[in-house]
């Protein structure tokens, strides 16, 4: 009883001194606050989507060549494939450029992949841009916060009458606003630098994927053709 009284005790003052702070803080908290919440939640569904699973599953290449190898796919099963990850949607269009034109040449298929690919990084990049103006803007919201809050101070002084507890008060409640902007700003630009590194490394997996799918697609259509 007495550790979930100190507890909830905890919890309270820790509540309380959030919400003096954001009070003292002033207008100029909220607009970094929605940042935040922005930040929060853009980095949260970059890292679900940005999963190695949900990209480049592991093993998912090897199947195919192995499964196409024994027999052609249906378009059910290329359909399945595309919906799967993103190396799954690369490789379904190579299948789907050679069920629609079985003879179509090799620049052809590569044209139709390398179209695919392009569409699929594009889509791993979403919201990035989004992350790194959050990162830029955040310090620079605070500042403003900070500047706001020095003219208020300068403003409420009466001339000849020097109050320095009040000015050192005041001071500290503006340097709320740049310390929350930083706060909200390191971690983005870390989120933002480990997706874009992410993106980068899944980016040239599906190229190198890709180029030894279409080298199987053309050997396998070859021995298809000479029988």
């Amino acid at each position: 009883m007495t550790d979930n009284r100190t507890r909830t005790a905890f919890t309270s003052v820790r509540e309380n001194l959030l919400l003096s702070i954001i009070v003292a803080a002033g207008w100029p908290v909220w607009p970094l606050l929605l940042c935040s919440v922005l930040a929060v939640a853009l980095s949260l569904e970059r890292w679900m989507q940005l999963r190695t699973s949900r990209v480049v599953p592991v093993g998912l290449l090897d199947s195919s060549i192995s499964t196409s190898q024994q027999q052609w796919p249906t378009r059910e099963q290329i359909d399945q494939l595309a919906r799967a990850s993103s190396l799954g949607a690369v490789l379904a269009s190579g299948f789907r450029c050679l069920t629609d034109q079985p003879h179509c040449s090799e620049a052809v298929l590569r044209w139709q992949m390398e179209s695919t690919g392009r569409s699929v990084a594009h889509r791993l990049e979403r919201f990035l841009p989004a992350l790194a103006t959050l990162a830029s803007v955040a310090p620079l919201l605070g500042l403003l916060g900070t500047v706001v809050g020095m003219i208020e101070i300068f403003a409420s002084q009466t001339p000849g009458q020097s109050q320095p507890a009040q000015l050192a008060q005041g001071i500290s409640v503006a340097l709320y606003n740049t310390a929350l902007g930083l706060i909200i700003a390191i971690p983005t630009l870390v989120v933002w630098r480990a997706c874009r590194t992410r993106v980068d490394q899944h980016v040239m997996q599906l190229e190198v994927a890709s180029e030894h799918f279409v080298q199987h697609l053309l050997a396998l259509r070859a021995r298809r053709t000479q029988r």
